[in-house]
């Protein structure tokens, strides 16, 4: 009988990548033609920035929690400073909260009021987290957020020490659960009947970027600045845009 041996040359299409879980919380019910379950478009967004909003109950009331966060996407974790939410999560481990990340890319001006929109690009991730505050995961989860926001500025500063780390807590959330959705393009209003009433209507694109590095008064003579500084100055559109010619706040 013949045997019939692979094709040691033939192609190999490449796996199509795994979409975002669709959950009670994170399913597009209203305007879904801008939601995305593409994990590509959830880093994009993540990788954009590194300010996020934390919402969580503390001691009985809801807080919604401005903080910096930082990306370990080999593990497909989040981490976020928590001090402010820590008591919340020893007094209800099992609580979930929700993260927030949006970008503000432009204001779209339409003819009729109604019309007027954002153009933007958010995150929601829902976990529930795990307070981080010894060992080995916090020191890698503060240098995931220093190298998230600073690329470089891990390995160039002084690291924690022991007095540092002991006063300090990290969130880690998975980004198992999460939803996307973003909004582009001009008005929507153009060919429908207030396009005829001679009113101007368009988008006044968001601009954000990294300004010239400013060095601390008291800062030695003598002292160069590293390069890694120095590109964060140099490169307004480091990234921190997720598509061309927008920028995001910072």
């Amino acid at each position: 009988m013949d045997v019939q041996q692979p094709d040691q040359h033939a192609r190999t299409e490449p796996a199509e990548p795994v979409g975002l879980a669709v959950t009670e919380r994170t399913r597009h019910r209203r305007l879904r033609e801008q939601g995305s379950t593409r994990v590509e478009d959830l880093d994009v967004i993540l990788k954009a920035g590194f300010v996020c909003h934390l919402g969580v109950v503390v001691d009985g009331t809801p807080m919604v929690v401005p903080t910096v966060y930082g990306v370990d996407f080999a593990t497909r974790t989040l981490f976020l400073h928590g001090s402010v939410a820590s008591r919340s999560i020893v007094a209800a481990p099992r609580a979930t909260v929700c993260v927030t990340v949006t970008h503000i890319d432009g204001l779209v001006l339409a003819r009729s009021v109604f019309e007027h929109g954002v153009n933007y690009r958010s995150a929601m991730v829902y976990a529930v987290p795990r307070l981080i505050t010894e060992g080995d995961e916090l020191l890698h989860g503060l240098r995931v957020l220093t190298e998230h926001c600073a690329p470089g500025q891990w390995d160039y500063a002084r690291r924690p020490n022991s007095k540092e780390l002991a006063a300090t807590s990290l969130l880690a959330l998975s980004l198992e659960e999460a939803s996307v959705k973003t909004a582009s393009g001009p008005p929507e209003d153009g060919q429908g009947p207030d396009g005829e009433l001679g009113l101007w209507a368009g988008v006044v694109p968001l601009h954000s970027h990294f300004g010239p590095p400013e060095p601390d008064p008291a800062l030695a003579a003598g002292i160069a600045m590293p390069g890694h500084v120095a590109l964060l100055g140099r490169d307004a559109a480091r990234g921190r845009s997720g598509t061309e010619g927008a920028a995001t706040p910072s």
